[in-house]
C-alpha cells in the first residue's frame, strides 16, 4: 500500500452511485426476479466503465470499481454462498428507536432499495459457492482499467465476518462465535481473490463501531469491546495469509443522517482496532458526531507502519465541503499522525452502500470527490511548500 512522498494521495471508502437502470436491476434479481444475464453484464460493464472514469476525472488516487455490481455492501453475499434463507429480524437501532419519526421519513425517502435490515439469515451451515462472482468482478474492474489505468493504486472492498454476522443473523449455529468463525473460514476465498488479483483488500467493518448500537445494544462497553476482539480474531483468521500492507481496514459508526448521539467513542474501540492485521485505517472523521475524534489517536498514537486514511468528506449529506475546509482537517490529521506521507484522503463512507439507498444526489458525490482532491492540494502545498 502506497502512501506518497510529494502529495496527498486521495481515495474513498469504496460504493459510489449506480445508475437508476443497474439499481433497478439489482433490486429485482435480490427479489428472486429472473435477469437476462447479457442485460445484467451489459448494465454493469457500463456503469464500472463510468465510474472508473467520473473517478479519474474527479482526481482520485486509489480507486475501484465503485461497488457497482453488488445490491448491497455486504448483502451481497448471500448471492455467493450456500446456508441462508427466511428473514433476519434485525434489532431496530437506538437512533431510530429514540427517534421513530427517522423510520418513516427514511421509507418515504427511499421506497424502493434493497435489503437492509430485512436480509435472510443463516438457516443451515453456511458454504461459500465459488470464486466466479468475485472473479466476475475482478475481471470487469480490471478490464475498465486495463488501456491506460487512471489510478495509482486500486483497491476492492469485502465485508467483514462480523458485519455478515450481524447482518445476515443466526438461526443455525450453537453461538454467535460458532457463526462468526463458520463466515471466517468461507469467506477468506473471497479475500485472497481480491489480493491474488494484485489488488488492495478493504475490509469492510463498521460491526467493529456501529453494532454497539444494533444488535449490541444491551451490553456495556467493556462487554462490546470483547466482541469486538472475537470479530477482529475473525478478520485476522481470513485474512491470514495476506499481507498486512495489502490489507486496509475500514470502521464506521454507520453510514446514514440520524443523531448518533448513542455511539461509542473511539477510545474505547480503538485498541481493538490495532490489533487489525492490516497496514491502514480508513475512518469517519467528517460527520458532525466525530470530527473530535483526534483526540484520541493523539492518546493511542497510530503504530509506526500504518498509514491513516481520514474521512474528510461527509458521505449522507448533500454540502460540498469546501476545499479549504477539507485540508484544514488533513492538516490536522497529518499533525496527529506526524508523518505527512502517512495520510491518505477519503470519506467516511460509501455513497451507495446499499442500491436504492443514496443520501446524496449523484452530480454531487463528483463535487465531493472534486472538493477532496482539491483540499488534499492545499493541504499538500502546505505541507511540501
Amino acid at each position: 500500500m502506497i502512501g506518497s512522498q510529494q502529495r496527498i494521495l486521495t481515495t474513498h471508502v469504496g460504493s459510489l452511485p449506480r445508475d437508476n437502470e443497474l439499481t433497478d436491476l439489482l433490486i429485482r434479481r435480490e427479489a428472486g426476479e429472473a435477469i437476462d444475464g447479457a442485460v445484467m453484464a451489459a448494465a454493469m460493464d457500463r456503469s464500472v466503465r463510468a465510474t472508473v472514469a467520473a473517478q479519474a476525472a474527479a482526481g482520485i488516487d486509489i480507486g475501484n470499481d465503485g461497488e457497482q455490481q453488488r445490491v448491497g455492501f455486504q448483502t451481497y453475499v448471500v448471492e455467493r454462498m450456500s446456508g441462508f434463507g427466511g428473514e433476519s429480524k434485525r434489532k431496530v437501532g437506538r437512533d431510530f428507536a429514540q427517534v421513530p419519526e427517522l423510520i418513516d421519513m427514511f421509507l418515504r425517502r427511499f421506497p424502493k432499495r434493497s435489503k437492509i435490515s430485512n436480509a435472510p439469515q443463516a438457516v443451515a451451515e453456511v458454504r461459500y459457492l465459488g470464486t466466479d462472482g468475485i472473479e466476475d468482478e475482478i475481471h470487469r474492474f480490471k478490464a475498465a482499467t486495463a488501456d491506460a489505468t487512471p489510478f495509482a493504486e486500486r483497491f476492492m472492498t469485502a465485508p467483514s465476518p462480523g458485519i455478515v454476522a450481524t447482518t445476515m443473523q443466526n438461526a443455525y449455529y450453537a453461538s454467535h462465535e460458532a457463526y462468526l468463525m463458520a463466515l471466517a473460514r468461507e469467506l477468506r476465498p473471497e479475500y485472497l481473490a481480491i489480493h491474488r488479483a494484485g489488488l488492495i483488500l478493504q475490509i469492510d467493518a463498521p460491526d467493529l463501531a456501529m453494532e454497539r448500537t444494533m444488535t449490541f445494544q444491551d451490553v456495556s462497553d467493556s462487554e462490546f469491546v470483547s466482541i469486538c476482539e472475537l470479530h477482529m480474531a475473525a478478520i485476522n483468521a481470513a485474512i491470514a495469509d495476506i499481507p498486512r500492507e495489502r490489507v486496509r481496514l475500514h470502521c464506521c459508526w454507520g453510514n446514514w443522517e440520524g443523531p448518533h448521539i448513542h455511539d461509542i467513542q473511539l477510545a474505547t474501540i480503538l485498541p481493538v482496532l490495532y490489533q487489525a492485521n492490516a497496514g491502514a485505517l480508513t475512518i469517519e472523521f467528517a460527520n458532525p458526531r466525530h470530527q473530535h475524534e483526534y483526540a484520541a489517536l493523539r492518546a493511542q498514537p497510530l503504530p509506526k507502519d500504518w498509514l491513516l486514511i481520514p474521512g474528510v468528506i461527509d458521505t449522507t449529506t448533500n454540502f460540498v465541503e469546501h476545499p479549504e475546509v477539507v485540508a484544514r482537517r488533513l492538516l490536522e490529521a497529518v499533525s496527529v499522525v506526524g508523518d505527512r506521507e502517512r495520510v491518505i484522503a477519503s470519506t467516511d463512507c460509501g455513497f451507495g452502500t446499499f442500491a436504492g439507498r443514496e443520501w446524496v444526489a449523484a452530480p454531487i458525490v463528483w463535487h465531493k470527490l472534486q472538493a477532496l482532491r482539491r483540499g488534499a492540494d492545499i493541504a499538500s502545498a502546505h505541507l511540501w511548500g
